[in-house]
This record gives C-alpha cells, structure tokens and sequence, in this order.
C-alpha cells in the first residue's frame, strides 16, 4: 500500500507544521547526506595519503576544481529546478513541477556527457590548468580520467538528489547519498592498495559509488508522494530554461568559483612546493566537513522556505532562516575550538611522517577555523535567496566567499607575505564577504516583514467587508 503523503498533506505540513519540529526533521537527513559525502570525499583524501607520496595527496586536491565544476553543473540544474518545483507545489501546480523534474533531468545528464568527452579528449591541457606540478601531473591525469568517465551520472545524481529533497522527501535523497558513499569508503583501499591502481583507483571508487547512487535516487522518484520523472514532459522551450537557469545560476557561480579559488590555491601554494600544495588541499577537506553540517541545515531548510514562499506564508520563512542561522553557528562554533585545539592532529591523519605539511596545514587550519561560525550565516543567505527566486541576491552573495574576494586575495596576498599569505586568504575572504551578506540579508527580511503586515491588513479588510 502507498502511504506516502499526499501533495496537499505535504503542503499542509510545509505550511502548518511548527518551525523548530519541521526544520530539524527535514534537516536530519540531509545533514546526514551532508556529513558522509563529506566523509567520502575525504576517504579519497586519506586513502591517497597511506601511499606516502605528497604529490599523490596534492593530486587529489588539484582535481578537486573538476569534481567542483560537474558539481556546479548538477547543482544549478538541480536547484533551479528544485527551487521552481517547491514554489509550485506550495502554490499548487503539479503540471509545472512534473515538466520542471523532467527537464532540469534530461539537460544533466546532456551536460554531463558533454563535459565528459570534451575532458577525456583534453585531459593533459585540463590537469596543467587546474594547477598540476610537473611531478603532479601523472597522478593527476590518473585521478581525472575515471572522474570524467563518470561525468553524466554524478551530475544526475546531484540533479535527482536536489530535486527529490526540494519536495519535502529528504529521507529518499539522504538513502541514495549515503548508499554510495559507504561504497566509496569500502572500495578506496580495494582499489588503490589490493588492486595496486593508486590514485586512479580512488577515482574509479569515487564514479562506481556515484553510479550506485545515481541508480537509488532514481528509484526514490518512482515511490509515492515524490514526482516521477517521465521523458515525455520534458519541455524545450526558453522559457523553462530560462527559469532553471534562473533558479540554478547562484549555485552555477558558488561552485564555480569555488574551482576558480582552488585553482588559483593550487598555483598561489604551488610557489612553495608540492608539500603546500597538500598541506592546503587537505584543510579545504577538513573545513568542508565541518560547512558541510550547515549545509545540510540550508537544505533542510530550503523546501521550507519554497513552499511558505509559494505560499505566501513570509513570517514562516523569516522564522525558519533565523532558526536555522542560532542552530548552525552553534554547530560551527564547536567545529572551530575542535580545530583550534587539535589542529596538528587533524592534519596527520592525512599525511602522517610529513612533518612539513603538518606544519602549513596546522597553521592554515587554525586561521581558516577562526571566522568559520560567519560562514553560517552567509550560506543560508545564500540558499533563502536562491530558493525565493532572487538571482541576482543571491549571485552576488555566492560570488563574494569564493570569488569575488577570495581569488584576488590569494593572488595578491603572497606577493607580499609569502606563503602565510595563502594561509590567510580566506579569513580576509570571510570578513569582506560577510559585509556585503549582512546588509543585504537583513534588507530582504525587512522586506518579507513588510510584506506580511501587507497581507494582514489586506486579509483584515476583507474580514471587514463581510457582511454579518
């Protein structure tokens, strides 16, 4: 029997439910998904370390940008579809969430196949761009290759993974994530120590993992209570289009800047040796499992703030951001004074013996982990933005950690203080950024908070005019 809720029960909880009980039920899973994919991405990492060689380890974190990129491919067609696909169940219009699925479906998986051949038939030129060392190179060509073979499912899984977790069905998206990444964990030492394939191996874990992943989360979309994605909807007008890209452009530019910065990481440490190189790849991982529990907050959050959204339901997506906001920044606060206090041994468990990445890494971790809470509240600003449908907000607020002002301080910083110069980047990154997000944020609260004394009034009037 199908006990899966029905679109009108699910709106009524979307829009009744209270906040703090609705946010943390929705936000469980997904900070669940968050955190083992995070720990997967980080088992590529550590396994890749046991081989002893730092421009192994480096490697991986050169290739981190492509992985970056198929990510923000998936993720600007996930969340522009996913952002439409609330606001139109929380205004009731099922026929344009179904076009919407299939749609922000089938052009991820196009995308996807077409990153994968233009990658494979240029993979030397990619890997030296992305800001390969010469002794990087032939690992980094091994670790890419396998990543680009699996190019069409990962950006579909991210894609089918987005859009179910936008309807409220969090527990299907955090299955299909979690499957494939405890795969990944068992398979990364198979393939790179028993079958001896190295780095290439942690790739070839990596896809295999994504497949798996990629298969689940379409059998989540066949369940009830959960759109199902049927090709015959897919729509090619410009107008659809236009919405997707609309929705999926902040997190088109979020993550691709993030490559960007990770580039320009790789070349800005890559004047100090390989050991650096390494040292700062593997404290992008530790601070990205610790974002990642925020994030998964945004995402819980986010089908919230659809469909109160397309419902007109304003004081409940002020209530939801700001709930969100007090949980994350204490969860990221804690993750600050673990990695103030630990930071030597952190480090270690990715590269022990290497007593010169330890030392970069220890001291880029402990400044990175200083303003780490600010990041809280300048990723739900993001996603509330994102999902309201207000592009240019949150365009800019997405290009402002990673892009607009890490890029630039990474660059120039060095010139004139040397390697702490990378060190520091992005602390200065966050302070500049979180001025710019916090006036703009406040601003779009006020104007939610104008637009719910507007409905009140009208709503009594209209109780006014009723005759008795």
């Amino acid at each position: 029997m199908n006990r899966a809720p029905s679109p009108e029960a699910k709106l009524l909880r979307m829009t009744e439910t209270p906040i703090p009980k609705l946010v943390l039920s929705l936000s469980a899973p997904t900070i669940v998904s968050m955190l083992i994919s995070s720990v997967y991405n980080m088992a590529d990492t550590y396994f890749v370390g046991r081989i002893g060689n730092p421009s192994a380890t480096a490697a991986v974190g050169v290739c981190l940008p492509l992985m970056a990129i198929l990510q923000a491919v998936g993720f600007m067609f996930g969340h522009g579809s996913g952002n439409f696909i609330s606001r139109a169940l929380g205004a009731k219009d099922m026929e344009g969430a179904r076009r919407m699925s299939a749609t922000g479906f089938i052009w991820s998986l196009v995308s996807g196949a077409v990153i994968a051949v233009l990658g494979l038939l240029f993979i030397n030129p990619l890997v030296l761009a992305l800001g390969s060392t010469p002794t990087i190179v032939p690992f980094a060509r091994d670790y890419a290759f396998y990543i680009l073979l699996g190019a069409p499912w990962l950006v579909a899984s991210l894609v089918l993974n987005n859009q179910i977790r936008f309807q409220g069905n969090a527990v299907f998206a955090m299955v299909g994530v979690t499957a494939g990444a405890v795969l990944n964990i068992a398979l990364d030492p198979l393939f790179i120590f028993t079958l001896g394939m190295g780095v290439g191996g942690a790739a070839l874990a990596t896809i295999i993992s994504q497949f798996v992943s990629f298969v689940l989360l379409w059998l989540g979309t066949l369940r009830g209570g959960t759109i199902r994605i049927r090709l015959s909807e897919f729509s090619a007008t410009m107008a659809v289009f236009r919405e997707i890209i609309r929705g999926g452009v902040p997190s088109l530019l979020r993550q691709g800047l993030a490559s960007l910065a990770t580039v320009a990481l790789s070349f800005a440490a890559g004047a100090f040796g390989d050991t650096a190189i390494a040292a700062m790849s593997i404290v992008n991982r530790v601070i990205f499992f610790a974002v990642s529990a925020v994030i998964g907050f945004g995402q819980g959050f986010q089908p919230i703030c659809g469909f109160n959204y397309g419902a007109a339901r304003y004081d409940r997506v002020r209530a939801a951001f700001w709930f969100s906001v007090k949980l994350s920044v204490g969860v990221l606060l804690l993750a600050s004074l673990v990695s103030q206090l630990f930071a030597p041994q952190i480090v270690e468990i990715f590269q022990r013996g290497n007593v010169e990445v330890t030392r970069i890494g220890a001291l880029s971790l402990r400044l990175q982990s200083i303003l780490l809470p600010f990041a809280s509240f300048q990723i739900l600003s993001n996603m509330m933005l994102q999902t309201m449908g207000m592009a240019r907000e949150a365009s800019l607020v997405a290009a402002c950690r990673q892009g607009l002002f890490f890029v630039p301080a990474v660059l120039l910083l060095p010139l004139a203080l040397g390697l702490f110069g990378v060190q520091i980047a992005q602390p200065v990154s966050d302070i500049l950024s979180m001025c710019v997000t916090l006036p703009l944020t406040l601003a779009v609260l006020a104007d939610l908070k104008r637009k719910e004394a507007q409905l009140a009034e009208t709503g009594a009037a209209a109780m006014a005019d009723v005759p008795v």
